[in-house]
């Protein structure tokens, strides 16, 4: 009897904030499933309002033959960024995170958003992490792939999903700091006013981020002029 081919879609969320961690999300189903993610309203997770993302992220998993979430906090995002050296930055870290997730998942198939401005190279930099038993696995690096395929598109609302909470998370012990993106001035004013009053930033901040910098520089002048 011919089984379905098992195929599964990777996202990202979380890439570009200043605070916070960057989420890695697969979504495992059969083939013939596909379909019913698209019935179900499935698509790019920023579409989509909070309330609908929650609602499909349950539907998703509940469809799904597997889910697969990989996290990475800002300090081991930092060490990539800061030491990785010219060829490893966050592109390398998210590779080999979205290959964390594949082998988890062990589908046939594979469809990730890539995050390289050179799609096969970043699906060749995913095939270099997978387990040896899994190196058969086909794997379609695209970009803006979350808005072509539904199976990344379900992944994203479940990477987008898992980020809102662990954000929501954070604002409850350290306050209220915004969305976490530095074009967001209420971020930008937690920033300055924690370094200010604790003279070092919270742990849940990506120090190798610019706007780092900026503000150390903006410290560095008012006491100056104090």
């Amino acid at each position: 009897m011919h089984l379905p081919k098992r195929i599964a879609g990777v996202d990202d969320a979380g890439r570009g904030p200043i605070i916070g961690p960057l989420v890695i999300a697969g979504v495992l189903v059969e083939e013939d499933r596909i379909r019913d993610l698209r019935d179900m309203g499935v698509k790019d997770s920023k579409l989509l309002t909070p309330k609908t993302r929650t609602s499909l992220s349950g539907k998703i998993k509940d469809l799904a033959t597997g889910v697969s979430l990989v996290e990475a906090e800002p300090k081991e995002i930092d060490e990539v960024v800061l030491h990785g050296g010219k060829l490893r930055k966050l592109n390398f870290l998210e590779a080999k995170m979205m290959a964390e997730v594949i082998n988890n998942l062990a589908p046939e198939e594979a469809f990730v958003d890539a995050s390289d401005v050179n799609e096969e190279r970043y699906g060749q930099t995913i095939a270099e992490f997978l387990k040896p038993e899994l190196t058969a696995i086909k794997i379609v690096s695209r970009h803006h792939a979350d808005r072509t395929y539904p199976i990344v598109s379900a992944a994203s609302i479940i990477a987008k999903v898992r980020r809102d909470e662990a954000v929501e998370t954070l604002r409850k012990e350290y306050g209220d700091f915004g969305s976490g993106y530095i074009s967001d001035s209420k971020t930008l004013d937690f920033l300055r006013e924690w370094r200010r009053s604790h003279n070092v930033y919270p742990s849940i901040v990506r120090l190798s981020w610019k706007t780092i910098k900026q503000i150390e520089l903006e410290v560095g002048q008012s006491r100056l002029g104090a």
